[in-house]
């Protein structure tokens, strides 16, 4: 049983985080508009509240730093100190500072406090402008900081993680109890089974809904993070978010903070020009770069898009061709979009010199990694000299996946369905026999088209997968799926339903089979082995 003071302490450190996050939010945005009075009093009343619960926990250190920047920004409402660069500097800093110390309540660790910087307060703050007192150099606000999120929401993330679990593992016996109920016809059984049916799905909601956060838990850091990189990269950049009230799962948003990060990162220091050459190309001076979430059915899309140089399509070619990621020929008639994908290979990158945030090799590949791992999908779309976008399309929860299922000789597979693009049907006379695999014109796009059978159940040396004599039947069932900006076309045997499975990892040694991604029960009982789109079009890949 937690005590009252650790709950007092517990709910004191999430209300100080949320105000340190938008205090770093309402200064960058004072910066650009200094005479903003409704910015100002927002500041001077968030520290005031800070400033007031810390004495009153007893926290001293930070309600003196608090008073000390909420004197200062008295002192700028009320026109005696201006809001320059130098000061600004300082105010972050002891934001900063803020921050640290709030961060360090909950670990052993004790902050440092700079003496140099408390001494930079406290010039602002008497307002010394006598030229004999200069504010002394300290470490300037940090460009390469670490986002993280607060793992305070009253419950703990474990727990929550512990009972998802849990979950899936009911819907797992209770769509084994219905299919029991329909095969013994039995009407007192699907009574009960109807009501376990609505029992597991409120629950399975219930507990997605408690892992829900806002997606401006994330998005609020980023004024301030855009400020500082911009700031070292000498360039001026305008953000504009939108969606930060879209819910999201907390472990989705968290594995994606770095992802994120780094894209905003590659933004500004890839994407965006420098001011004089942006005049030179009749843009506007200040860069702008829109962060965006909204909902699309059972995922979330955020997009990220700057109106930058654009990606040079040319250069990507010939970079791929230099690192012999493609032959020279290929890549000559290869479409936008999988000339994109070159972009998220290991170790591929465009980057001529190293600066603080490129250059270093890590590149793109991180972030497609980050998002294999939770089922999601990321495109570029880029357009030279206007700009580019990044679009993510995250699962709102990784626990419950929807997905297609089909057999093939017998066996049941799953497709997770965030990869799936369509089913269609053709005529074993629409596919053509191209080199070693066949081809189908689909919606006016050449796809490549593999017999699933041959990849999943035929040693290597014996595959044929471009011979049409080895399908079934005339008519061809075809899941088209699509990772990494290109698409593959499956044949199967047989197409069933789409349904919610809970994804459980392969045990020894199977887990070391990269064309499954795992495996779930089904309500007749059967074991269904996930397929892993990616491991599958990476295959054909490297293949090609």
């Amino acid at each position: 049983m937690k005590s009252r003071e650790q709950e007092y302490k517990e709910i004191f450190i999430a209300e100080a985080l949320e105000y340190f996050d938008a205090l770093n939010r309402l200064i960058s945005e004072l910066e650009k508009r200094p005479q903003d009075d409704q910015v100002l009093a927002e500041i001077f009343r968030m520290l005031h509240n800070l400033k007031a619960n810390a004495k009153a926990i007893g926290y001293l250190q930070i309600s003196d730093v608090s008073h000390k920047l909420e004197t200062a920004f008295g002192l700028i409402r009320n026109k005696e100190l201006s809001f320059s660069d130098e000061v600004v500097g300082v105010l972050f800093d002891g934001i900063d500072l803020l921050g640290e110390l709030i961060k360090s309540i909950d670990s052993e660790r004790q902050v440092e406090v700079d003496p140099v910087l408390i001494r930079n307060l406290d010039i602002i703050v008497d307002s010394l402008s006598d030229s004999t007192v200069e504010l002394a150099k300290v470490q300037k606000f940090s460009t390469s900081r670490n986002l993280t999120l607060s793992d305070l929401i009253y419950i703990q993330v474990k727990k929550l993680d512990h009972l998802m679990n849990l979950v899936g593992e009911l819907i797992i016996d209770r769509d084994r109890i219905l299919s029991l109920s329909r095969e013994l016809d039995s009407d007192e059984l699907k009574t009960v089974g109807s009501h376990l049916y609505r029992i597991t799905e409120d629950l399975q909601y219930s507990v997605m809904d408690a892992r829900l956060v806002s997606i401006g838990t994330l998005f609020n850091k980023f004024p301030r993070v855009v400020r500082d990189i911009a700031t070292a990269e000498k360039k001026e950049i305008d953000l504009e978010l939108s969606g930060q009230d879209i819910q999201i799962d907390r472990n989705i948003l968290q594995i994606m903070t770095d992802s994120l990060l780094h894209l905003v990162r590659n933004a500004i220091t890839h994407g965006i020009e420098k001011p004089e050459q942006r005049v030179r190309a009749d843009k506007p001076k200040a860069g702008l770069l829109q962060l965006s979430a909204r909902s699309d059915r059972e995922s979330v899309v955020i997009t990220l898009t700057d109106d930058g140089k654009g990606i040079d399509i040319g250069k990507v070619k010939n970079a791929a061709v230099a690192q012999q990621l493609v032959p020279a020929d290929v890549a000559e008639n290869l479409p936008d979009s999988e000339v994109y994908s070159f972009l998220f290979e290991p170790g591929f990158s465009l980057a001529k010199e190293v600066t603080e945030f490129s250059g270093r090799g890590v590149g793109l590949d991180v972030v497609k990694n980050a998002i294999d791992s939770i089922g999601g999908r990321i495109r570029i779309e880029s357009e030279k000299g206007k700009g580019t976008s990044f679009i993510l399309q995250l699962p709102t929860s990784i626990a419950v996946k929807g997905a297609l299922l089909f057999e093939i000789d017998s066996i049941f597979y799953a497709i997770p369905l965030i990869h799936t693009d369509s089913v269609v049907a053709l005529d074993k006379d629409e596919l053509h026999e191209v080199g070693e695999v066949l081809v189908a014109d689909i919606k006016g796009e050449t796809v490549t088209v593999v017999y699933l059978d041959e990849l999943l159940n035929v040693e290597e040396s014996q595959m044929r997968l471009g011979d049409k004599t080895r399908l079934k039947g005339q008519v061809q069932n075809i899941i088209i799926v699509s990772y990494n900006n290109r698409k593959l076309g499956l044949i199967v045997d047989k197409l069933y339903r789409q349904q919610d499975i809970v994804v459980k990892p392969l045990s020894k040694p199977l887990d070391s089979i990269d064309l499954y991604g795992g495996v779930t029960l089904l309500g007749t009982g059967k074991v269904c082995l996930v397929l892993d789109v990616p491991a599958i079009t990476r295959y054909f890949v490297n293949r090609r």
